[in-house]
């Protein structure tokens, strides 16, 4: 008599080796490769880390532009701030870091999350932080405005007020407000500092980024 395996059986048996071996977790790939990279450079405790999505990862001369400051970049492009939770510990705290920015909210937003439920998820990033290091300074970057996303205006700056608000309410929390630096006089994204995607920011706009940002490093 001949054994069979049922297909939902077989179903959870092919998740759970996925699982196991990390495949199939979305971004992890990437995680892993990044985290490597930074092993292999060598890091020190107490360094600054930058995360989130492509906004921060695109950045790459982050640590050009604040040579006097320990600084990793861990941020995985297309990241959800659900994502970078599940993330958190290969991505922040393994490093132990001594001030964290974090740049969520801005993907969440395009994909249809609900503006309470990128603020549970950052809320429990800043908690599980705290929880491990107390004395760890979490700044959160506002949403920025972009073209190709302008459409959703009302939704960006709904949840940056509620980051604002709840930076103001929350102990060792900052906000990083990078969105309006980046409007124009008719208070609409400036053109010349995004490229051809009208998304991701080039070399022009991550140079008013580190006007926002110096006062905080």
């Amino acid at each position: 008599m001949k054994n069979h395996i049922s297909p939902t059986l077989l179903f959870l048996l092919v998740f759970t080796l996925q699982f196991t071996y990390g495949q199939g977790i979305p971004f992890q790939e990437e995680v892993n490769r990044r985290a490597k990279e930074i092993d292999d450079a060598g890091w020190k405790s107490g360094s600054v880390v930058f995360t989130g999505s492509s906004s921060v990862r695109m950045w790459k001369n982050l640590q050009e532009q604040f040579p006097d400051v320990a600084l990793l970049n861990t941020a995985f492009g297309g990241s959800q701030a659900h994502q970078l939770l599940m993330h958190l510990d290969e991505t922040v705290l393994r490093y132990e870091p001594s001030k964290v920015f974090i740049y969520e909210g801005d993907n969440d937003i395009n994909a249809g999350q609900e503006i309470s439920d990128i603020m549970v998820n950052l809320d429990e990033i800043v908690t599980r932080i705290h929880a491990e290091y107390p004395e760890t300074t979490v700044n959160l970057i506002t949403a920025k405005p972009s073209p190709s996303r302008w459409h959703k205006k009302d939704s960006y700056l709904a949840l940056n007020d509620l980051i604002r608000q709840y930076a103001t309410t929350h102990e060792g929390v900052h906000i990083v407000n990078v969105w309006d630096i980046m409007l124009d006089d008719t208070g609409k994204p400036r053109a010349d500092i995004f490229l051809e995607d009208d998304l991701h920011m080039n070399e022009k706009g991550y140079e008013l980024w580190k006007e926002i940002f110096t006062s905080f490093l």
